[in-house]
């Protein structure tokens, strides 16, 4: 699929208002772009990301994460979309899976403030592209008003 039919897809998700709309979004993200092997909605509360909707093969054990600690604690504390091409070489990486060789993480923002985050692994090395990380910023600001 490409991003602007999925964009188009997530739009009128969102605008049907109906329940679960996080859990679709990723759920059409994860069916759809075959880099993406793990997708997660990380909600912020209080000092911590909150696993939300998620899909992927198999569960993360990383289902709370302090702000500031990890790849996705570190995209949370500074609010800027990180890209990681080799997760192996990155030393704030929690390991989730054996199988993850790249990352991306694109906060949410409400009025400036992070609200919550896209976390998106694949299992093959350098896997996210500039328009992935374009398309999925698109994706968050479509969201904010669905945290």
């Amino acid at each position: 699929m490409n991003y602007k039919v999925a964009e188009n897809k997530i739009r009128e998700i969102i605008s049907n208002k109906k329940s679960n709309v996080l859990q679709k979004v990723v759920n059409l993200l994860y069916e759809n772009f075959d880099n993406y092997s793990w997708i997660g909605v990380y909600i912020v509360e209080g000092k911590d990301l909150i696993l939300g909707p998620w899909k992927g093969l198999q569960a993360t054990e990383h289902t709370k994460i302090p702000l500031g600690k990890g790849i996705c604690g570190s995209a949370a504390a500074t609010g800027k979309t990180e890209v990681i091409p080799d997760v192996n070489a990155d030393n704030r990486y929690l390991s989730c899976f054996i199988s993850t060789k790249s990352e991306i993480v694109v906060p949410i923002k409400k009025n400036g403030k992070i609200i919550a985050e896209i976390d998106i692994d694949s299992d093959k090395k350098d896997a996210f592209t500039k328009e992935d990380e374009e398309f999925l910023e698109k994706v968050a600001d479509l969201l904010v008003d669905c945290i």
